[in-house]
């Protein structure tokens, strides 16, 4: 099955297990995580993943909280992608444990999280390609228990939000990188998410539409909404993160702000290259 197709499948869950009575522990745990004090936070324990008798990822913690930005970077082979799967739950740890607050969600299949409010945008399009727009939006919207006036003020508000009105009518199939991605964190927030996990979100796209997105992504932190953001563009990853995260061989080499990260020697030898140069991305 394609990622696509495993995104599509989770957000039907999603809004199907919304719409069932919770049991006792299930009913505990949202009490843990809709009624605590301060913002939420999603956070890994010693994460170890092993193919073979290869470690790929060896003992790597990380956490993200409601409303700041957080980039998870690294060279090709330092096992960003797997801490990354692993903490959306695409893929099992081999050790360690995965946090939303204090509930253990390790096991938690990727639609379940989901349900917690950890939403999850793949670099594949998971756009409903025939599918317009609008509809892209409000099959998600439709899924979810509340009124038919709620969902489309909702449908209305992330169409104006996201500037989608001049290809509303369009198919999935018909859209631009940029389009696309819209559409689809405009899909993701119909079910408010807390936490974004993205990856790769500026492959594929032009430099007009990375700068669109990082607009977005601003702008969701604004809303009080965690992101954790995987990319191969260091660049545009550090110029919006708050902090940062650096693996290489399976460890984290160096955490720390986008800033700081920028300027240790260690980092720009073995990642950035000597002659990086940080800017910060200024929105008004």
């Amino acid at each position: 099955m394609s990622i696509r197709n495993i995104v599509n499948t989770i957000e039907r869950k999603v809004i199907a297990a919304k719409k069932h009575s919770v049991g006792k522990e299930k009913a505990e745990m949202v009490e843990k995580l809709t009624h605590c004090d301060g913002p939420m936070m999603l956070r890994t324990e010693n994460l170890v993943k092993k193919y073979r008798q290869r470690t790929v990822v060896n003992h790597v913690s990380i956490n993200v909280k409601q409303g700041e930005i957080v980039g998870l970077l690294g060279p090709n082979g330092a096992g960003k992608t797997t801490t990354f799967y692993m903490t959306t739950g695409l893929i099992t740890p081999y050790e360690g444990k995965i946090f939303l607050n204090d509930v253990d969600i390790t096991k938690f299949p990727v639609y379940k999280r989901a349900q917690y409010g950890i939403g999850y945008l793949a670099q594949e399009a998971s756009v409903f390609r025939k599918l317009s727009v609008e509809n892209n939006i409000r099959a998600v919207l439709e899924m979810t228990d509340t009124s038919k006036e709620y969902q489309a003020e909702k449908l209305e508000s992330l169409i104006s939000e996201f500037r989608l009105q001049k290809v509303r009518k369009n198919l999935g199939i018909q859209l631009s990188g940029g389009e696309r991605r819209r559409t689809e964190i405009a899909r993701c927030l119909a079910i408010n998410p807390k936490f974004i996990m993205l990856d790769e979100p500026f492959a594929g796209v032009d430099p007009i539409a990375v700068e669109d997105i990082q607009y977005i992504v601003y702008k969701l932190k604004e809303k009080n909404i965690g992101i954790l953001i995987t990319d191969h563009n260091a660049p545009e990853t550090l110029s919006i993160t708050d902090r940062a995260y650096l693996l290489f061989e399976g460890k984290i080499l160096f955490q720390g702000t986008s800033e700081e990260l920028a300027e240790n020697p260690i980092v720009r030898e073995k990642y950035l290259g000597r002659n990086f140069i940080f800017r910060r991305k200024k929105f008004d």
